[in-house]
Parts: structure tokens; sequence; C-alpha cells
């Protein structure tokens, strides 16, 4: 009678339990069709979407260009390679604006691709109302329009005529965008259209699971009668549930209806609990026959592993023991310790009996242990303490455990007293200049952030001095860098005592410091506080082996009571005024003023431009090749060199292009000075590298002002064939900023050299965020990555990103990938990984001069 109770019982409730679960899987089912219309309809959303950026990329070419021909017109669309996206897609075309006898004509005069469309070239427009519809609603609101379906100037391969759609877009005159109707008309210049088969471009949207689990239509609520999509016109099945929204998009609605089909109700015997419960009761029905039997075998069993337990608890303690971390237990409620290993005594004499909260040094850890509201501390680095005597740092862990019913604390902790002080020695070393253990240019700037912060929620001003000291290269050339050194050390400890409790300074390089005085609240008070230092500097007499230097330094000052200013925009300043201090007669201090900045950059430019317009003449510019080296090398690969320009100052001193290149830009020299780089270089090409004849190329930079003089690229042709260049050996390289600057007329320069062979490198690349909506439409053979991101690709995720997707993306497109500021063995490596193909950078190769010119 009880095995037969226990199995009715049994199969009662698996009866039960197997009809729940039909319930709970007709509503999953339903929640998933209501999840799968509710995606579809955001797909044919995204779908409309995309289209838009289709035409948006077209508008932009003929925003960007002053000229749109036909080829430019063709090469685009083959490039955009758009109906690889749209499959949809019958024709992309451009419709110009032209003034008629009855008013405003559209014209369609560039169509892609022509194959299939010849038809819609000389096509009018206003001949097709509802395209004109859209085209007039685009020109007003300046959005892109939808028209109503209807039937296009283009033919299936049957002969039946296309049903379909026209997406709209305005092209205005050049100018900022209009922002009333009446601007746009007058600025109108013509239409862009992307045409789309309406029943591929809605179908395409929905997965093959909705067409098939749902009867989807689509209509033009201005035409409801006629769905312009249908994806089964003889569906007549029943609904269990519908999905009806209206979709607004480009002046349209239309309304997208999906019909879910009938759930049946059936029983599914598939994954029943049924034979399971039978068999649960089977098994009760047994157990409850052997229940006297099993009793006996499990006292039997608990007292063999209550046997086992024991001796196994032995054997913990003995562990514990041998173990090097301390380990002790205490009772959960008194906090008294009841066991310690030999570690812990060791380390905290017999801690037996003890509060465990007494262990702890800090007076927080140990209120939080006495408090049992306080929750139990899991885990942190404290000081333990033995008496009044020994104290250490260790790693603590503390939990709850449960031994013998009684409620235990167990702590678990390891003396980390070398590891802090290791930490807090690099920190140190971080943050301190090894010299004259002063705060490091980073630690300063830290301090420079703060101050900034608290002026910019109401702190008095402060002020930032820049300390240079003055004719420092004298003592380092006449007594050695071991005197120069002891003199900055020196001179760290007097001005040190010349500042207050609050007053930082550091070395910020060389022989440059820091000061910042937080507190000084006027201009007066600073520079009075900076004439104390220049004073006491300029009083210091440095005595080494029997020879005594008088010292002085020229120190520019800056306050600092604007807030929102950049931190590098004050060292500018800062620079700026001790420049002006120096100009001055050095010695002495400045403040910085508006005018500064201007000053001394106009004086340096003009004193640039006057030296460099004889440069050439003098034998002053001179040219210097670095390697490109090759991250995975091939055998026979030749050696890539870049050249690069130096002048020669008056006392035989190298200055590099940053010094000068700016005044030259300014004052116009640019072009003079490219003619001179490219003359000079093909005149003695086999003479830029050791490698002579076997050079594989050699790379030479171009500015704006040169690439906008149409007579270079003939000038150039015309010097390789005089030379006899391989013209396969020669590449120009051009920046980012350049490139979108003067796009139209850095292509013509690109395809022209490229005609005869020459190699064409894009520079700086990222660094104007534009580079991958340009790069397809330039004719280029090189990217070089910029430099920014190279040097902080292994700390940056952005960095590293942004190098990985200019890597791909080059290489999609054929093209060979440079990186730039190369600096260690570890981002060569995550270059290989990512696939650059070349290395450039001071850690791998230092500038040396050409050969023709050392000689």
């Amino acid at each position: 009678m009880w095995v037969l109770a226990t199995l009715l019982v049994g199969v009662l409730l698996t009866l039960v339990l197997h009809h729940q679960q039909q319930v709970r899987q007709r509503a999953a089912a339903r929640a998933a069709l209501d999840e799968l219309a509710d995606k579809s309809f955001t797909a044919l959303q995204a779908r409309l979407v995309t289209s838009e950026l289709l035409i948006r990329s077209v508008q932009t070419l003929y925003i960007a260009s002053d000229e749109v021909t036909a080829a430019d017109f063709q090469h685009f669309y083959a490039n955009l390679r758009p109906r690889s996206l749209f499959p949809s897609l019958v024709a992309l075309a451009y419709a110009q604006r032209e003034a008629g006898p009855s008013g405003a004509r559209y014209i369609t005069r560039q169509v892609a691709p022509l194959e299939g469309n010849e038809r819609l070239l000389g096509l009018d427009v206003t001949s097709q109302t509802p395209n004109m519809s859209a085209l007039v609603a685009a020109q007003e609101s300046g959005q892109p329009a939808l028209s109503a379906p209807f039937d296009l100037v283009q033919r299936e391969p049957d002969g039946r005529p296309i049903h379909g759609v026209t997406m709209r877009l305005p092209v205005y005159s050049e100018g900022p965008p209009p922002a009333t109707p009446d601007e746009r008309l007058a600025r109108l210049e013509g239409s862009i259209a992307a045409s789309f088969r309406v029943s591929q471009l809605i179908g395409g949207a929905f997965t093959p699971e909705a067409l098939h689990k749902m009867h989807v239509r689509v209509f033009d609520l201005a035409r409801p009668g006629q769905a312009m999509f249908d994806s089964d016109a003889a569906a007549t099945v029943g609904s269990e549930g519908d999905f009806r929204r209206d979709l607004h998009y480009g002046g349209r609605v239309w309304q997208v209806r999906m019909d879910y089909p009938l759930l049946p109700e059936r029983w599914s015997w598939s994954g029943t609990l049924l034979p399971v419960g039978l068999l649960i009761s089977l098994l009760l029905a047994s157990l409850v026959w052997s229940v006297a039997g099993t009793q006996r075998r499990a006292m039997e069993l608990g007292w063999r592993m209550s046997r086992r337990y024991r001796e196994s608890e032995e054997r913990f303690r003995a562990l514990n023991e041998l173990l090097p971390a301390l380990v002790l237990l205490a009772d959960a409620n008194e906090g008294r310790v009841t066991y310690a290993n030999r570690a812990a005594r060791d380390r905290l004499g017999d801690p037996l009996g003890q509060a465990l909260p007494a262990l702890f040094e800090d007076a927080a850890v140990r209120g939080r242990l006495a408090d049992p509201q306080a929750g139990v501390v899991e885990q942190l680095e404290a000081v333990l303490r033995h008496g009044q005597r020994q104290r250490f740092w260790a790693s603590v862990s503390i939990a709850h455990v449960e031994l013998d019913g009684v409620s235990k604390l167990l702590m678990v902790a390891s003396d980390v007293t070398e590891q802090r002080l290791l930490n807090d020695r690099l920190l140190h070393q971080a943050s301190h200049d090894a010299l004259t253990e002063l705060y490091n240019r980073r630690e300063f700037e830290r301090h420079l952030g703060e101050v900034m912060a608290a002026i910019a929620a109401g702190a008095p001003a402060a002020a930032l001095l820049y300390i240079d000291l003055d004719q420092f290269k004298l003592i380092n050339d006449t007594s050695g860098h071991m005197a120069g050194d002891q003199l900055l050390a020196q001179l760290a400890m007097t001005m040190h005592e010349q500042l207050g409790d609050h007053d930082v300074l550091a070395r910020l390089g060389g022989d440059e410091f820091g000061v910042l005085l937080p507190r000084v609240g006027s201009l007066e008070a600073a520079e009075a506080q900076a004439e104390r230092l220049r004073r006491r500097i300029d009083g210091y007499v440095f005595m080494w082996e029997q020879r005594s230097y008088s010292v002085s330094a020229s120190v520019g000052g800056v306050m600092l009571d604007k807030p929102g200013m950049h931190l590098h925009e004050l060292f500018a300043q800062a620079d700026t005024a001790c420049y002006m201090a120096k100009e001055a007669g050095r010695n002495r201090v400045h403040f910085y003023s508006e005018h500064d900045d201007e000053t001394a950059r106009r004086r340096s430019e003009m004193e640039w431009a006057n030296r460099l317009r004889w440069a050439a003449d003098e034998g002053r510019l001179l040219l210097y090749y670095q390697e490109l080296l090759p991250l995975v090398p091939q055998p026979g690969e030749g050696v890539r060199i870049e050249l690069l320009l130096r002048f020669r100052d008056e006392e035989g001193r190298l200055v590099v292009p940053g010094a000068f290149i700016p005044a030259a830009e300014r004052y116009g020299l640019m072009p003079t000075i490219d003619r001179w780089v490219i003359e000079t270089a093909l005149a003695h090409f086999d003479q830029l590298h050791p490698a002579g004849a076997s050079l594989q190329l050699a790379t030479i930079n171009l500015s704006g002002a040169s690439v906008e003089d149409d007579a270079l690229a003939d000038r150039i042709i015309e010097l390789l064939g005089q030379h006899r260049v391989d013209p396969s050996r020669v590449c120009f390289e051009v920046t980012e900023t350049v490139a979108v600057r003067h796009l139209s007329q850095v292509a013509r320069f690109m395809q022209r050299l490229r005609a005869v062979g020459c190699k064409v490198a894009l520079d700086d690349f990222g660094a104007g965020m534009s580079s991958f909506g340009y790069l397809k439409n330039l004719p280029v053979d090189i990217i070089k990555i910029d430099g920014s991101f190279i040097r902080d690709m292994l700390d940056d995720p952005v960095s590293h990103a942004m190098v990985r997707a200019a890597t791909d993306i080059g290489h999609r497109i054929g093209l060979l990938v440079v990186a730039e500021w190369v600096t260690s063995d570890a981002v060569m490596q995550a270059l290989r990984e990512l696939g650059v193909d070349l290395a450039q950078g001071f850690s791998l190769h230092r500038p040396e001069p050409v050969p023709f010119q050392h000689d």
C-alpha cells in the first residue's frame, strides 16, 4: 500500500509539473516572437539610416570638391562598392538644377553604374511626380526625403518596370549650411538620389527566421490599399498576435505589420518529467522497503567518518604548525585567540587568550573587529604588533568558520614589510629626481594640476616660476659633468631654504627648475619671492677643484589666477617669460604678459626668415637620412630611408627643422627649400646612403605650399630623367593635414607622380581623425601612422585600437604601413603582432648625414 501510494503521488505531481512546463514554453515562444518582431522593425529602421549614410557620403563628395566630373563620380562609386552593402540599390544619380521656360528643371547628369542605367542620363526629374515630391521635400527641410513607391525608368531583365523608391538629399552652393527654406532654395544647385527596389530594400532588412515565422507586410500609409512588401501574399493563417507600428522616415510613414501564427495546444513528450517521476516513485518505494537496513549501515558509516574527521583535524593542526604564514583561531563572540601556529607564536609571542583586535596597531581596525555589527574584515594590509617592541606590515585575511558547531574567526597573515618598503622606494623614485632628490617633472605637474583645480574651486591666486641657470654649459665644459651635477645638487638645497612649507620645488630637466607658490595671492608677492630666489642664486659661489664660479639664473613667472588653463599652456608661458628674461640680459625676473608670446615668436621668425633666404647659397642646408626598418625582414630586401633637413648655424651647430620651418612657412620660403631638397637629392641619389646604388627607396617630404605649385610635378619628372633616377626608388611624402586641406590638388599631384612610377606616402596618418574617410580617394602607396598613437599604444587601449585599425585598413587597400616614433623592443613586438610592415624611430636609427655632404 505504501509503495502504491508513493507511486500515485509521484505520477500526479509529474503530470502537474508537465502541464506547467507546457504553459511556460508557450509563453516563452510568444515572447520570442514579440522580440523577433521588435528586432525586425529596428533592423528596417537601421537599413534606411544606412542608406542615408550612402547618399550623405555622395553629398560630402560634392561639398568637398569644387567640381565633380563624371569620371570622379564613377571612381567614387567604384570605391564605395555600395551594392555589396545594398543589393537593392538600382542607381546613384545626381540631378543638376537648370532654369527652364516654365521654372526650374532638374536634369540627371551623372549616374553610377552606367550599365543598365543609361536611360537615366538626361532624365528630367520633374517628369516623375513621386520623385519630384521627394526632391522638393529634401530641398525644403535640408534632410533626406523618401519618395512614394513608383515605377522606375529602368527595366527588369524580362522587360517589366522596376517598382522602387528614391531617397534624396539636396546639394547647396559653397558656404555655411542654409538655415531657412528660402536660403535653401536660393543656394540649391542640384539633388542626389539613390533608387532602390522597394521590395528588396524592405525584405533585405528581415532575417530568414523572421520571414519564416511571421507574415510580414509593409504599407505606405499615403497608399494603404497596396502593400509595398508582402512576405507571403497567399497566407491565410490565423493570428496568435500581431505587430503594428508606424515607421516615420524621410517624410513618409510606412506601417509595418507582422502577424504571428497560432501556437497549437498539444502535449509534447519531449523533455517531459513523467519518466523521471515514475522512476523516483519506484526508488522511494524501494527506499521505504530498505529503510531499516540503511539506518544501521548509516550509523556504522557515521562512526567511521567521525574517526577520520578527528584524524584529519590532527593532520590539519600538524600542517598549520609547519606553515610560514601566521594562522590564528579566535572565538567569534568574545574575540579571544584560542589557537596560534608556530609562525604566529614566533612573531607575536604567545597570543593565546589575547583579544584578536589587540594584535593590530590601527585603532580603526581594532574598533571594527571589536564591533560585531561592523562585519568581519575579509582582507587588508595592516600593522601587527608584539607588545610595545616589534611591529611589522602584514597582509591579513579573516573569515568566519564553524568548528565542532562553534563559530570561530580564522585569521591568516603573511609578512609584507619588505614589499611595502620596496613599493615606497619605487614610488619615491618615480616622483623624485635622482640627483637633487627634488620632485621630478611628472610629480611637479601633478601638484600644479591640484593647484589649478583648487583655483577653479575659489582658492587664492598662485604662481609658477621657471628657473634656468645662466651659462651652466660653461661649468660642464670646463670642469666636467660631475661638477655640473654637484652644482645642481647644492643649488637645489639653497633654493629649498628660501621656500615656505607649502611651496613646491622640482627639477624639470637639465639646469631647469620649477617652483610652485600655491598661496602667494598677488603678482607683487610672487615677484618678490622670485627676486629673493634670483638674488640667493646670484650670491652663490660654487667651488670646484681650486676654481670658483659665480652663478646666476633667469626666472620666468606666470600668475595662476585664471581657471581652466591647460598645463602645457602654463609651461609654455613660463618658458616664454624665461626667454624674455634672457633676452633682456639674463640674471633677472620676468613675469609673463599677453604680449610676450607674439613678441618672442615674431622676433625669432623674422630672424630665421632672413637667415633662410641665403641658406642654400651659403651651404647651410644639410641633408640627413634615417632608415626605415622592416619588422619582418625578407631575403634580398633593400634599404629604405627618409631624408631629413638640418640647418648649420654660424657656429657650426646643427638646428632641427622645428626651429626654422614655422618661419619658412610663414614667410613663403618652403617652396624654395623643397625645390633645393628635391634637386640636391636627385642629383646625388646614389650617394644618399652607404648602400649606394642598392638603395631601394628614398622618401622626400613636401610642404603644402609646394603641393599647390602645379609646375613642381613636371619639374620632378624632368629631374628624374636628367639624372637617370628610377622613379620607383623615389617616394614623396605629404602630411595628412596638408592632404585633407588641399584634397583635389594633392590628388592631382599624386596621380601625376604615380603615373611615371614614383611612390607617394601619407604622413601623420590618424592625427586629423579624418583619414579613414579620405584615404580611399587619395592615390597613395604608403601610410605612416602618427607617432602619438605608437608612443602610447602599450598603455592606452584607444591608441592600440587606432594602430590596429589603420594597419588593417591600409593592408586591405594594398598599402605599405609604417610606424613612427618607435621607442622600444616591446613596441616593436606589439607592432609585429599587428602586422605593421616598417618601423622608424630614433631608438632604431639616429639620423646621419648623407655621404656626399659628410665627405
